[in-house]
């Protein structure tokens, strides 16, 4: 159950990061690169406080799937926020959201994790949900590029979680350091080499939406989020994934005043109940072979 609490809190995290955004006069990719620099930092300082010491054999064994994912994690945000300049938002989180299919598919061939038909159907209703939920025509200065740009984050973000099944022996805090840097290496050059205009100094809330958006929306909710990584089946992890943007929907309705449509609280509740019962149902046991022995002993 332990497990279950960090990872509902930190998709909880991540669905209200886009409140912080709205204060931050920074383009996106610019964001993401202060984020994981900020995130980076503070596991470092926390690190040192604990003064934990850092298996460097173990960390050597795991290193290339710590590139990889660290890489998985950097390319994932690069290609979402792209997918957000080329086409609306709504379209681009729905392609997005077709991660947790993609880690059920590849989850059952690469980690023989059992693809249960109740898992399926779980999907499929969280699916439908954000088809409600994003509902409307394609839109955008450049829709094909968005919808691939969007593909193309999902696939990297179910690279992300099917990578960090495979890391062994390592707490989860060094697993969630070492992927922060690979990913800040990579977005750092390119947020200096797509920046345009001149540079702006956020200031008053704007610095404490960067500082909450480093600390809290990077460093804790990643640790939480790679902590139950670890300790969930990939399916899982896959199918609570979806809370985020079901609590995105309602983090903007409560604290932004943007309505929800009745079409939009149908796909929440699918969104929901599709991840709830795709984790939480389970087939009841044929009681037949029970029967049988005790008419049996009857008998007897």
């Amino acid at each position: 159950m332990k497990s279950y609490s960090k990872i509902i809190i930190a998709m909880l995290i991540f669905g209200s990061i886009g409140l912080f955004v709205q204060a931050i006069p920074l383009s996106s990719q610019e964001i993401v690169a202060v984020r994981t620099l900020l995130g980076s930092a503070f596991l470092l300082c926390l690190l040192a406080l604990e003064k934990q010491k850092i298996h460097w054999l173990t960390l050597k064994k795991n290193l290339p799937l710590l590139i990889l994912s660290g890489a998985a994690m950097g390319c994932n945000w690069l290609f979402l926020f792209e997918a957000y300049r080329y086409t609306s938002i709504s379209i681009a989180t729905l392609v997005y959201y077709c991660a947790p299919l993609l880690v059920l598919l590849l989850s059952s061939i690469l980690l023989k994790e059992a693809l249960t038909p109740y898992k399926l159907m779980g999907v499929f209703m969280a699916i439908v949900g954000m088809f409600l939920v994003n509902g409307g025509g394609i839109s955008g200065i450049n829709p094909t590029n968005g919808l691939l740009y969007g593909f193309l984050a999902a696939l990297f973000y179910a690279a992300l979680m099917i990578c960090n099944k495979w890391i062994k022996g390592l707490n989860s805090l060094h697993i969630t350091l070492v992927q922060l840097i690979v990913a800040a290496i990579i977005l750092l050059p390119y947020a200096l080499f797509t920046h345009q205009g001149s540079w702006q100094i956020p200031q008053g809330t704007a610095i404490l939406a960067i500082l909450a958006i480093g600390i809290v929306h990077t460093s804790i909710a990643c640790y939480l989020y790679f902590s139950a990584m670890q300790e969930l089946p990939a399916q899982s992890v896959a199918l609570c994934s979806y809370i985020d943007p079901f609590s995105a929907l309602l983090f903007s309705a409560f604290f932004l005043g943007e309505r929800l449509s009745l079409i939009q609280m149908i796909g929440a509740v699918f969104i929901l109940g599709g991840a709830c019962f795709g984790e939480l149902y389970r087939p009841k046991k044929p009681h037949h072979k029970q029967e049988e022995s005790f008419s049996a002993v009857i008998h007897d």
